[in-house]
């Protein structure tokens, strides 16, 4: 079957492609008024604490080159270290917040708010990290609106998607981030020295998680000098944490599934969960600092620590938990606050990415440039269904959610 395009333009769109009840093309034809090129707008982020900007001044330049047109609203790279001037120079006009919002395609990190969602028209394209599976409301909104939306953290995990991961771009920084705000809080040193008082012992490190953000923590405590265990239910992922010097601790158990096709972790039972528990608190009281990073698409986290294995470790001693932002894999987790009990630590930062703006901002950025140059072609939006690039992370279409996990 033929790829199916929709023209984009600066005014009506008249397309002759409409699409069945399950995605499915009925005709491939498309035309429309206007020029080319597409509008693609860069709004300055709103939500609390978020300092990223979904298109760097680099990407913009090379998406101008390309025939598109990009509005950039004033400001909106400010707090990740890109300057209006650098926009300009980029080829990107500056324009208010209404005009922003007017593009025919809208790049942005976060999901949309309310009164954001209230300016996009029928018709309007948005690519951004939606998030879906824990905001489905989102989603519903923008249906109603009649967006075509994608979602750049819902990326199918096959190899012409690698480029354009921007969920696995996004741990990376949480998972680096969580080891140095751990060792910010520590009363102790991460490696191991030699001193004229004596030598000094390396703290001892536990990641639980070794997906994207687990492995790079591993990686980061590593290059500290921490001598680091990781906990993961999936045994595929014992070779990738001993490739990066660390400790396997597996359980007594082998799961049958422990992730789904996309390598995602999935949901275990109670006995299986308590299982897990079991075998981190034997590891617990010998731990200095704990990175906790289990999440389950669609799901709350898993409650991997109870406020009584807290109570095991020693005083002085951190967790971070990157799940606090949908409900934390510690019990005694607080989103957005550092909370102690009993002399432990418990992180439970939300805005990782944003404490480290700059680099989260261009990584993103890169991702959905890869995007777009997929995604447009002479004006037109792909819209073949067929593809997984396409129908993986098109969250609404037509007035419609096509489906809570993604491609369906």
């Amino acid at each position: 079957m033929l790829p199916v395009f929709l023209r984009l333009s600066h005014g009506r769109v008249k397309t002759n492609a409409t699409l069945g009840y399950n995605g499915a093309p009925r005709r491939q034809t498309a035309r429309a008024e206007g020029g080319q090129d597409v509008k693609i707008g860069v709004p300055r982020e709103t939500r609390p604490g978020e300092r990223r900007v979904a298109l760097v001044a680099d990407a913009v330049k090379k998406l101008v080159a390309a025939g598109h047109e990009l509005l950039v609203e004033r400001g909106a790279g400010l707090t990740a270290g890109v300057t209006d001037e650098d926009y300009a120079q980029a080829g990107a006009k500056l324009v208010s917040r209404d005009e922003v919002w007017a593009a025919d395609l809208v790049v942005k990190v976060d999901r949309p708010t309310d009164d954001e969602v209230a300016k996009l028209r029928q018709g309007q394209v948005l690519v951004a990290m939606l998030q879906h599976l824990a905001y489905p409301d989102v989603a519903e909104k923008l249906a109603s609106q009649g967006v075509t939306a994608f979602a750049m953290d819902w990326m199918p995990r096959i190899t012409r998607a690698q480029d354009m991961d921007a969920r696995s771009s996004m741990t990376t920084v949480q998972g680096y981030k969580a080891v140095l705000a751990a060792a910010d809080l520590l009363p102790r040193f991460m490696p191991m020295l030699m001193t004229a008082a004596g030598t000094i012992s390396p703290a001892h490190v536990l990641i639980i998680g070794a997906g994207v953000a687990g492995l790079q923590a591993i990686a980061t405590a590593k290059r500290l000098g921490a001598v680091v265990e990781a906990f993961d239910v999936r045994p595929a992922t014992k070779e990738q944490v001993e490739s990066l010097g660390a400790r396997f601790v597996a359980m007594d158990l082998q799961l049958e599934r422990a992730q789904d096709e996309q390598g995602y972790a999935v949901a275990v039972g109670d006995e299986v969960l308590e299982l897990e528990r079991q075998t981190l608190a034997k590891r617990l009281p010998h731990m200095d600092a704990v990175i906790s990073t289990a999440l389950v698409p669609g799901q709350r986290p898993p409650v991997l620590l109870t406020a009584a294995m807290v109570e095991s470790m020693r005083p002085g001693s951190v967790i971070v938990d990157l799940a606090a932002a949908f409900g934390g894999n510690c019990e005694l987790t607080r989103a957005g606050e550092v909370v102690e009990h009993q002399g432990v630590k418990i992180v439970g930062y939300t805005d990782w990415e944003s404490r480290l703006a700059v680099h989260a901002s261009q990584m993103y950025s890169k991702n959905v440039l890869n995007y777009l140059n997929f995604l447009l072609k002479g004006g037109q939006l792909n819209l073949n269904l067929e593809d997984e690039l396409v129908s993986f992370p098109l969250i609404t279409h037509a007035g419609e959610v096509r489906g809570r996990k993604g491609g369906q």
